[in-house]
């Protein structure tokens, strides 16, 4: 047990959740039923097991109990999604549905169906979509996907670590932070924050913490690169200070599992994640469950603190034989009934980016989540405040932020970093 009141328990509410789905059941039209008896959805191994076992036993037998449509829930390994979206839009073969990341909606958007009415009709059901829910899907003024939720990256802490050095509430800024780590690394008890090669974990504060210095990639059109400046300077120093003041080593090569198991080893005392590290930890390490909570961002010298956008949605591929069926199915899916069930077997891992969850019983579950559904505000997509595109893709994918800080941590300078950085920005963009 966590200490934590639970006034509902997931199981109780899962139970009562699917009587109700039973009375309010909304069946697709006939065309629908009659034209496809199977669809595939695309998805990626999530790290809370029990949203995908949900989804295979419970959603896709009532959909096909209520509309005749088998679901066959298709799962890629962890890293492996977009790699499997990129060959079946290019050979236009494959699963009906996919799950997008990121900014995959723009990359993949002649390959993806106009989903503006479905958005519509869902956001005015849930009391609207969040900014932010826009900024990934919204592609040429078309919805391409349909917002489910963000994996939002924030920070993890050993409350009674803290309490030792006479911090009770996480600080507010990044100054205040290395200050609090510092001293817990002289009391041997280091923070991790992930510098490597990772998919995710790097970029969840590194970005965040350009953008709370005021350092940008790109400006707002998208063309002017303005990487080099002072704000990101200061960024830079920053980090390498933070590094050596409190972190291991270790931490320049890490990817994303590495975190994870540093933490629940007790090795670190801070870092920046998901709420998996809690999950877990309630699962196989209660004793250390009790003392973890998660907190938003610090704020930088602009005042405002920032989180990365980790936007899962689902698009229909225009290949699909018969997109009304796929329609139908994605509208009774985002239907409360359904939705709030998955989310709820998700354990919060994925804040709902309807206005309508915003109360959902699982942020009462557990309140230690509740940072993750209010950074929904603060957060944004690699490349902000520039649009997203193809080259945001590519700046993500090459590292060029992630090693322009992990290079300063190991010891080149501010000014070589930053220059090398600016150089690949430019030829990403096409900038001169």
């Amino acid at each position: 047990m966590t200490g934590i009141a639970q006034p509902l328990s997931r199981r109780g509410f899962l139970r009562l959740s699917a009587g109700a789905a039973g009375a309010a059941l909304v069946r697709p039209g006939p065309a629908a039923a009659q034209k496809a008896q199977t669809l595939s959805i695309l998805h990626e191994n999530s790290f809370i097991k029990t949203f995908d076992e949900y989804f295979r036993q419970t959603l896709a037998p009532e959909y096909q109990k209520a509309a005749g449509v088998r679901i066959n829930y298709e799962l890629a390994s962890v890293g492996s999604l977009q790699t499997r979206v990129t060959t079946v839009a290019e050979t236009g073969s494959g699963p009906d549905i996919t799950l997008n990341f990121f900014n995959w909606p723009y990359l993949y958007d002649e390959k993806y169906v106009d989903l503006s009415d479905i958005a519509a009709e869902i956001g005015g059901q849930n009391g609207g979509w969040y900014q932010s829910a826009k900024e990934a899907t919204f592609v040429n003024g078309r919805w391409k996907a349909l917002p489910f939720g963000n994996v939002g990256q924030l920070m993890v802490w050993r409350t009674d670590w803290f309490a030792e050095i006479g911090v009770h509430r996480f600080p507010g800024t990044w100054d205040e932070l290395l200050e609090a780590g510092t001293k817990l690394k002289a009391r041997g008890h280091p923070f991790g924050f992930e510098l490597g090669h990772g998919f995710g974990d790097n970029h969840g504060w590194l970005y965040p913490l350009l953008w709370s210095y005021g350092g940008r990639e790109v400006d707002r059109d998208g063309k002017a690169v303005v990487l080099d400046s002072a704000e990101t300077a200061r960024a830079v120093d920053f980090c390498r200070t933070f590094f050596r003041q409190t972190m291991v080593e270790d931490v320049l090569g890490w990817t994303d599992p590495n975190n994870n198991k540093a933490f629940l080893g007790q090795q670190i005392s801070c870092t920046n994640n998901a709420t998996s590290i809690l999950w877990a930890a309630k699962r196989d390490f209660p004793e250390i469950a009790k003392v973890i909570d998660q907190s938003q961002n610090p704020k930088g010298p602009t005042g405002q603190r920032y989180h990365l956008l980790n936007s899962w949605s689902h698009s229909i591929f225009t290949h699909t034989p018969d997109r009304e069926a796929a329609q139908a199915f994605l509208r009774w899916l985002m239907q409360k009934p359904q939705l709030s069930r998955w989310y709820e077997a998700g354990d919060a891992y994925y804040a709902p980016f309807l206005h309508g969850y915003d109360d959902a019983p699982m942020w009462k579950a557990e309140p230690r989540n509740i940072p993750y559904k209010e950074s929904l505000a603060t957060s944004h997509l690699p490349g902000w405040p520039g649009p997203a595109s193809r080259a945001m893709s590519e700046s993500v994918s090459k590292y060029v932020v992630v090693d322009m800080f992990a290079k300063a941590c190991a010891g080149a300078s501010t000014r070589d970093v930053i220059k090398t950085a600016t150089a690949q920005i430019k030829q990403i963009y096409g900038a001169s």
